[in-house]
């Protein structure tokens, strides 16, 4: 299993995050990231939203990143670790604009970009932006396809109800091959769906850990499953968050736990099939102590996890 590094003050959703956040800068960040990147862990990773509606901010809050400027920002910042964004919301902006940044981004930063696509939630967003929330599932189909053609194929064509183009050029194509590795965030069966066609990665939401081997088992069996499926993405902190943000109490995916409480868990994700996680931003004073705190994690949880082989085996408690 491999960790990935939380970097604080990426969002205000009140379900997650701890008062001294706030205070955290993007100078800040940027120290961070260079940060995790020397401590070795695998992964950056940035939520999305453009635009709150006012009638979500008391859960949701006004403050989220726009994902591909700030993981091209930290992709420029380090040398070694991997960007993602979980989740970018692929229907809201268009595809051949999706394609050319992320494929600028894996270029420019010799392979270091996976990326998470979802469908979204928040209805008022899509409508401030101008897309229509309930095409968001077809949207999200046509634009995959396309992107993925964009990637590779000298010649590139698509012809679709949202998206068409022909006789063009597209060039950075991807550093890596056969191109940025593709994950889907969510849990409805159209994005199990989608997974299963186009995705090496899953990162579930609203999926209680325990039914993951279930999910990964119908990922697979769908008939046109490409075979790519090898990661799985969830963070402690995930289930300490519900549909439209609300609060959920989950004690143990909280911040604060003593070695063998953290590793207990991931040893149980492991069990489930998952093969990247993160660990909770804890309460502090300062965001000089979270440089302890991630040194500790990197001393500690890192090579206790680092030869872990995940697999859907039984769903496990802890």
């Amino acid at each position: 299993m491999q960790l990935a590094f939380t970097i604080p003050h990426i969002h205000r959703i009140k379900a997650l995050v701890m008062p001294w956040e706030e205070r955290v800068t993007g100078a800040d960040q940027t120290r961070l990231a260079k940060w995790a990147d020397k401590l070795g862990f695998g992964m950056l990773y940035v939520p999305e939203h453009h635009i709150i509606p006012r009638k979500h901010l008391e859960l949701s809050g006004p403050h989220h990143l726009s994902a591909y400027s700030t993981m091209a920002y930290w992709a420029g910042a380090t040398e070694n670790i991997r960007v993602n964004a979980t989740i970018a919301q692929l229907a809201l902006q268009h595809p051949i604009v999706t394609a050319k940044a992320l494929s600028s981004m894996d270029w420019l930063s010799s392979g270091r970009v996976t990326i998470t696509f979802g469908a979204g939630w928040l209805e008022g967003e899509f409508k401030a932006l101008g897309v229509d929330f309930h095409q968001r599932g077809a949207m999200c189909e046509e634009y995959i396809q396309a992107i993925i053609e964009l990637w590779t194929k000298e010649n590139p064509e698509f012809e679709g109800t949202y998206v068409n183009f022909r006789d063009m050029a597209f060039e950075p194509k991807c550093f890596q091959t056969p191109h940025v590795p593709i994950w889907f965030g969510g849990d409805a069966d159209a994005v199990l769906h989608r997974t299963a066609r186009y995705a090496s990665g899953w990162a579930p939401f609203l999926t209680k850990p325990e039914d993951f081997p279930a999910k990964i088992d119908y990922i697979k069996s769908q008939p046109d499953y490409s075979g790519q499926l090898k990661d799985v993405f969830y963070s402690f902190i995930t289930s300490r968050v519900g549909e439209g943000h609300v609060a959920i109490n989950d004690p143990k995916a909280r911040a604060g736990q003593h070695k063998q409480a953290i590793l207990d868990r991931l040893g149980w994700f492991n069990e489930l099939g998952v093969t990247w996680s993160a660990l909770p931003v804890p309460e502090l004073n300062h965001v000089e102590e979270y440089f302890d705190y991630t040194q500790w994690i990197a001393e500690e949880i890192m090579p206790a996890v680092a030869t872990t082989t995940p697999h859907a085996g039984p769903a496990g408690g802890d």
